[in-house]
């Protein structure tokens, strides 16, 4: 069997997915904690054996080198051609004209492909074909759209469109994976430029080729795919492959407890059966809370910690689980709701829960019409401070009840300081400043089990809990604008 090598085009800006693009290049977004540059190169690697990989860069290339390196912990070994971007992907191709002799696979680096049948490509490989392109059915002309459209006769595809405006075979979907032949590459000099790009466009030189040569093959995935161009497409992607063997994923729950003898093992009974691994932190209690909550099959982690924050992020810093459920240890929050909170993970990288509901605010909870307003009025003070187009709409801001995945609380962790109740609200704002995914849905808010709430049991102990997230959403804001102004200045100085 012939050797691949692998190609991976990776030098776009990804413009349509601004602001998630602001400081990555967009092969660098996370799908399922993964950057989807890191899964083709995986993909290549896994289904078609390849272990030297040219990728093609411009845009932030130094993030896409820094984050790869050499290809080693990946167990291939990488290369990077920087390329002229402006001149589109075909003109890109001639810059590894010297290091391909033979067949090689060309892979955009911007697509997702999960549970693909890549494999199956390396049947066609002593095939004579000039180029082959990887096709999926679709009943979807609009999603044709966005790619190319192909057209099949006698098992050959004899004419390939970019971004067609009228689909005329509603039947194909066009992706961006490719086998060529290096002879292919002399027919970018004789394609016409493109007159919607102003660049000669790939597709349009397998066209060519299918109408010179006639030997242009198609191989048909069988996979879920997404190839992304905007943020609906990214946010599509992340639930494809999130909600794939969801059900395999392990759920950490973090409880935060100080002298909570009285409730800490109702809840673990109540929790007991819909999580993987329960985790009390016990900040220094005084009481039987430790002794409880092991006797329930809790792994308790104690210690002397600031705060309600300091005793979260421990606890997050020591699960095991795929998601991060976070809850109270005083019973004001039930089990039944944590499937509401999984579901929307799906879709979310986290998952805040809102006592503001009324409906859903039971009788004795310590939720009157003052601590609601409040809650609001931060909200959407955060709303209006971090305002764009993405951004959630909040009515609580310090809810404990929420789901994070693990990958995405590790990648806001070195931002996360808050140790007190502002912890709440900063992961927000954090989940937020890194572009992040976050659903506010209505959670059954319970009337104590026993005990009193620390941050919201009285006027004093509300208005000090407000006081403190109002000094960190101010502190951040202050930051944010400093960081922004930096940035601003480096651009103007790389311009110059």
């Amino acid at each position: 069997m012939k050797e691949l090598k692998g190609v991976i085009a990776a030098a776009g800006r990804g413009l349509r997915l601004y602001p998630y693009t602001a400081h990555i290049p967009k092969v660098l977004l996370n799908i399922d904690g993964v950057p989807i540059l890191k899964r083709n190169i995986e993909l290549m690697r896994d289904a078609l054996g390849i272990d030297e990989i040219y990728v093609l860069v411009r845009h932030e290339k130094e993030k896409i080198i820094s984050t790869l390196g050499n290809g080693n912990n990946l167990g291939v070994n990488i290369k990077y051609i920087d390329v002229k971007y402006d001149k589109g992907l075909a003109e890109g191709l001639l810059s590894v004209k010297e290091y391909i002799n033979d067949i090689f696979c060309l892979m955009l680096g911007d697509e997702v492909y999960h549970n693909s049948n890549h494999s199956e490509m390396l049947k066609l490989l002593n095939e004579d074909f000039s180029v082959v392109c990887t096709i999926k059915e679709s009943a979807y002309p609009h999603v044709i759209q966005r790619n190319y459209s192909v057209e099949i006769r006698g098992g050959l595809i004899t004419s390939l469109i970019e971004k067609p405006a009228k689909v005329r075979n509603n039947c194909y979907l066009g992706c961006g994976t490719f086998l060529l032949k290096p002879d292919v590459l002399k027919y970018i000099k004789a394609t016409p430029v493109s007159r919607r790009t102003k660049r000669v466009e790939l597709i349009d030189v397998i066209n060519l080729v299918a109408n010179t040569e006639g030997k242009v093959y198609p191989f048909m995935l069988k996979c879920e795919y997404m190839n992304i161009n905007n943020i609906d497409e990214y946010n599509a992607a992340n639930y494809m492959v999130r909600s794939s063997g969801f059900d395999k994923k392990k759920i950490s729950l973090v409880i935060p407890a100080y002298n909570e003898e009285a409730t800490v093992g109702y809840v673990i009974d109540d929790f007991k059966d819909k999580v993987d691994e329960i985790i009390v932190v016990n900040n220094n209690s005084k009481d039987n809370t430790e002794k409880i909550a092991r006797e329930k099959g809790a792994r308790v982690l104690s210690g002397n910690f600031r705060g309600y924050g300091d005793a979260l992020k421990f606890g997050m810093d020591n699960a095991g689980g795929d998601i991060f459920i976070l809850t109270e240890a005083d019973g004001s929050f039930l089990a039944r709701d944590i499937g509401k909170i999984l579901e929307y993970l799906k879709d979310a990288d986290m998952v805040l829960g809102t006592r503001t509901t009324s409906q859903m605010i039971e009788q004795g909870a310590n939720m009157d019409f003052l601590l609601r307003l409040g809650n609001l009025i931060v909200a959407k003070l955060i709303e209006l401070l971090w305002l764009r187009k993405h951004e959630p709409r909040l009515t609580d801001v310090g809810c404990t009840y929420r789901g994070i995945w693990r990958s995405v609380y590790y990648e806001i962790r070195k931002s996360l300081k808050g140790a007190g109740p502002e912890f709440s609200s900063e992961m927000i704002i954090e989940a937020m400043c890194h572009n992040k995914r976050v659903i506010e849905i209505p959670v059954t808010y319970s009337r104590r089990i026993g005990g009193e709430s620390k941050f919201s049991g009285s006027i004093l102990a509300s208005l000090r809990t407000a006081l403190r997230m109002l000094v960190l959403i101010i502190n951040k804001k202050v930051m944010d604008i400093l960081d922004k102004l930096v940035l601003l200045k480096q651009n103007l100085l790389i311009k110059r």
